[in-house]
């Protein structure tokens, strides 16, 4: 088994020290996906510089969440759906929506659920949406300009729930409180 190191700004790569102090300062500690992602200086630029432009997207805060925890559920993420799960609370996203993705139930509304169903296609179909499929999203009130920012959220996405499956990157012990296994909602 790989084994993989979680760096603190002392111990990770010259050219990692900036991106993990740039993660200090955001989030009041080094998220351990942060410092995992630390020994390839490169991936965690990318996934910062990723994280910020899905974060400036034309989508809610509601939407970001239902594209994130989607795709965190779907790739069963030990890691990202907990951080997401608070994340949802810090920006204020309502608890029934974080519940029902962690779950698989239905979303509060049909144009959220509209936005999992396509997210789902995207991610399962390697982007291969068929057209009825599109304007169906496209129906619901979404954009092309939204299907692109779909794509954006599912690259960061990649980038960690990747990172977390081969590093099993321990659970951050202010998101524990939210663990979340598929085998443990299916037993519930």
């Amino acid at each position: 088994m790989a084994e993989f190191k979680i760096h603190t700004i002392e111990s990770a790569p010259e050219a990692a020290k900036s991106l993990l102090e740039k993660s200090y300062k955001a989030n009041g500690r080094i998220p351990g996906l942060h410092g995992t992602m630390a020994d390839a200086p490169q991936l965690l630029e990318a996934y910062q510089v990723t994280h910020a432009q899905f974060m400036a997207t034309s989508l809610t805060d509601e939407e970001k969440t239902v594209v994130w925890q989607t795709i965190n559920v779907e790739h069963e993420c030990h890691y990202c759906v907990p951080a997401h799960t608070g994340i949802a609370k810090m920006m204020k996203v309502d608890d029934a929506i974080t519940e029902a993705l962690r779950n698989e139930t239905p979303l509060p509304t049909a144009k959220l659920e509209a936005l999992r169903t396509f997210t789902l296609l995207v991610i399962r179909n390697r982007g291969f949406v068929d057209d009825a499929d599109t304007q169906t999203f496209l129906d619901a009130g979404f954009t092309t300009t939204n299907i692109l920012e779909v794509i954006l959220g599912a690259s960061q996405k990649l980038m960690s729930n990747y990172v977390n499956h081969f590093a099993k990157t321990p659970v951050d012990e202010v998101f524990r409180k939210f663990e979340w296994s598929r085998n443990k909602v299916a037993a519930e």
